[in-house]
């Protein structure tokens, strides 16, 4: 069965999403959206790492992905606003490792394959990886859920819970650097922001609880891989792309459905405390 190319990138694409989404909410929870483009575009430096010291892939990316988003934790509130921090990160960082990545010589470069995925050649070992990390990914976010959760809405109570919100942020960021490693051959390091924000912004009005909006982007986003592979074969466009505006398209015609029906939007009547949060966390 993991012979056939589209089996392997039906499954590289599943895991993604699976990973993705629910860890996108989190990002849109605490409004670093801006701070995960900059965690994606250091993985072209961890490329360039890479094929340099023949390494792989998948550790560099993780190594140079966990070092950058750890570096600009560190700086942010000692003199730099946050936004231009982000600014000058993200991009010297993408410019960088594409300067990097022109210097190596001998190395045969597929650079689009790195900057906007290459789903149809995930190998069986690359599926293992995205599996193995989709399922750590996965598996933090449960664990440290009502941690991550209590965090996003109030330090202090989070606190009095006996969590530490510097902890929490440590293990999104982990997670957030091993998504950024397992999607860039899925669909690259100029797309990862978009399949962690744009299911999570799709579930958001349908949401009554947090949970619920995870559960919701996790399946939007294994929705829109589906349909963007198949509209990918079908029309013969490039995979990653498609699936980022397959994507987009859900997230415009949800939005025009509420519009035309609010009283789909659980947005517009929160009930009781768990909704309360929500919207909260939503706003």
């Amino acid at each position: 069965m993991f012979d056939d190319f589209l089996v392997r990138a039906t499954l590289a694409s599943v895991g993604v999403a699976l990973a993705a989404a629910p860890l996108g909410c989190f990002v849109i929870w605490r409004r670093m959206a801006y701070f995960g483009d900059a965690t994606a575009h250091a993985a072209v430096l961890g490329v360039a790492l890479s094929l340099t010291l023949s390494a792989p892939l998948f550790i560099s990316v993780l190594g140079v992905c966990f070092l950058m988003a750890m570096t600009v934790s560190s700086l942010n509130g000692k003199g730099f606003a946050m936004d231009t921090l982000l600014g000058v990160m993200s991009h010297s960082s993408l410019a960088i490792g594409l300067v990097a990545v022109s210097f190596l010589s001998g190395v045969r470069i597929d650079l689009m394959s790195y900057l906007f995925g290459d789903i149809l050649a995930v190998g069986k070992t690359d599926l293992l990886v995205i599996w193995v990390g989709s399922a750590v990914v996965v598996g933090l976010v449960i664990w440290r859920w009502s941690g991550l959760l209590l965090s996003t809405l109030n330090k202090d109570m989070a606190l009095a819970s006996g969590f530490d919100p510097k902890r929490e942020e440590l293990i999104l960021t982990i997670a957030l650097a091993i998504v950024v490693a397992v999607a860039i051959k899925v669909v690259g390091v100029l797309l990862i922001t978009a399949m962690l924000l744009v299911p999570a912004a799709t579930a958001r009005p349908f949401s009554k609880t947090p949970e619920i909006m995870a559960l919701v982007a996790a399946a939007l986003g294994v929705t829109a891989s589906l349909s963007g592979l198949s509209a990918s074969y079908v029309m013969d466009t490039p995979t990653g792309p498609t699936i980022v505006c397959v994507s987009a398209l859900l997230f415009v015609i949800t939005n025009i459905a509420i519009k035309l029906f609010p009283r789909i939007s659980w947005r517009k009547r929160p009930t009781d405390c768990c909704d309360t949060q929500s919207e909260q966390l939503g706003s």
